[in-house]
């Protein structure tokens, strides 16, 4: 295979070499802070150790409150996160300001460390227009597509409408304004060639590969089962499209209907819907069953998981979550930890063989597959060491990190070798 298909582990020689000596690249992402963005740290981080001028610009959060830092050879600038918006006028504020900051420091970083390319990672599609801003002193715009922003939309609020077709419009200036796109998965990379129009030369699969080194394998704290003999993990975003409402059901099925109240559920992460989902684990007489611990440190989330006996992604079929790549679904195969998930088409390419597949939002079926795996260890045994196999073979960062210098390579060379 060619580097664009991810195929080979990045080579210590290959970014020794520094390719990117004298470039100068500012990743913009507007709905995480970094570090705690796992894909463009890991981006970040790759980009300068092969010889790149790296800047960030990102929200302030929790743990991640200064304004400046410099981590790793990362110059890192945040700003204070916009109140999520609601209705028109809601996302007119949360964006405008979000971009109001990203362009004071664009120019704030460009004074600095300079700016070739600016690297956009959406949500939402609008980062192009920071990069439109600075194209008068030669910058040029890499767009890192995340997420399907027009199915977003329509999975969020289950409609069509004004919104929804001025998404569908900045979706197609985007593509437009990049020079190259780089996608999550195949389905994405689709995406950018027939809906954004853009060459098929200019479309680079950087998976978001864990880095293997990162996701140790630990042995069990017990003391996390809360005295059960089972405990099934969750890591990630609580909001609707994640589907934990579902959760709540099946492991209301499992308790109640199948009668396994030896079953304790770790959820670890924060989010939107987490409120709303701790108040129906106690109105349903769940709360002994469920352990939340809000967004945590790694440690934690390493030792909930490493304690796991199953792990699940009960995202619900939507025309996003379908097309999307779901980061935990590889965490989870790092740490040799069987899947439960519902059948979504890239969250069966991604785990194979390593997960079951319960039928689209059926709670019950969902319930039935755990208790399935509950009680073959055998079974639990040989997915996680097929689940880890496939990252090891393909899937980890390690191949990626090539793929992404491939995208950078081609992005200079149609800049005429700038930098």
């Amino acid at each position: 295979m060619s580097p664009r298909d991810g195929a080979a582990p990045v080579a210590e020689a290959q970014v020794a070499a520094g390719p990117g000596q004298g470039r100068r690249v500012l990743i913009v992402v507007e709905n995480l802070p970094v570090p705690f963005d796992r894909r463009v740290w890991a981006e970040a981080t790759t980009l300068a150790a092969a010889g790149y001028t790296v800047s960030v610009i990102c929200p302030t959060g929790k743990g991640c409150e200064a304004t400046y830092e410099h981590l790793e050879g990362v110059h890192i600038y945040r700003h204070p996160l916009p109140v999520e918006g609601h209705g028109a006028l809601g996302y007119l504020r949360e964006y405008g300001g979000a971009l109001f900051h990203e362009l004071r420091l664009a120019l704030k970083v460009r004074r600095a460390h300079g700016i070739d390319i600016l690297h956009g990672c959406n949500p939402p599609d609008l980062i192009f227009l920071v990069a439109w801003a600075l194209r008068p002193f030669g910058v040029r715009y890499l767009f890192d597509h995340h997420d399907i922003c027009p199915e977003l939309y329509e999975t969020k609020f289950g409609r069509r409408g004004a919104l929804w077709r001025l998404m569908v419009l900045v979706e197609r200036l985007t593509f437009r304004s990049a020079i190259v796109s780089i996608a999550t998965n195949e389905s994405y990379a689709e995406i950018a060639r027939e809906r954004g129009g853009m060459a098929a030369e200019d479309v680079f699969v950087v998976r978001s590969g864990p880095k293997i080194e990162k996701l140790a394998l630990r042995p069990p704290r017990e003391e996390l089962k809360k005295g059960a003999k089972h405990l099934v993990g969750y890591v990630g975003v609580i909001g609707q499209q994640e589907g934990l409402d579902l959760l709540v059901a099946a492991a209301e099925h499992l308790v109640r209907q199948m009668g396994r109240g030896d079953v304790h559920f770790g959820i670890v992460g924060g989010g939107p819907a987490l409120v709303e989902v701790q108040a129906e684990v106690a109105a349903k007489g769940l709360d002994a069953h469920f352990t939340f611990t809000g967004r945590a440190p790694d440690d934690l989330l390493l030792d909930m998981l490493n304690t796991a006996d199953v792990c699940v992604n009960p995202d619900r079929a939507t025309p996003m979550n379908d097309l999307s790549t779901m980061n935990k679904i590889l965490e989870y195969m790092t740490l040799k930890k069987p899947i439960v998930q519902f059948d979504l088409k890239e969250g069966r390419a991604s785990a194979g063989e390593a997960s079951l597949y319960a039928r689209k939002d059926d709670p019950v079926d969902f319930a039935e597959k755990i208790a399935l795996l509950l009680d073959d260890p055998a079974l639990r045994a040989r997915m996680g060491e097929i689940g880890r196999a496939r990252i090891e073979g393909g899937l980890s960062w390690a191949h990626s990190a090539p793929v992404l210098l491939a995208a950078y390579e081609r992005a200079f060379a149609k800049l005429g070798g700038a930098g």
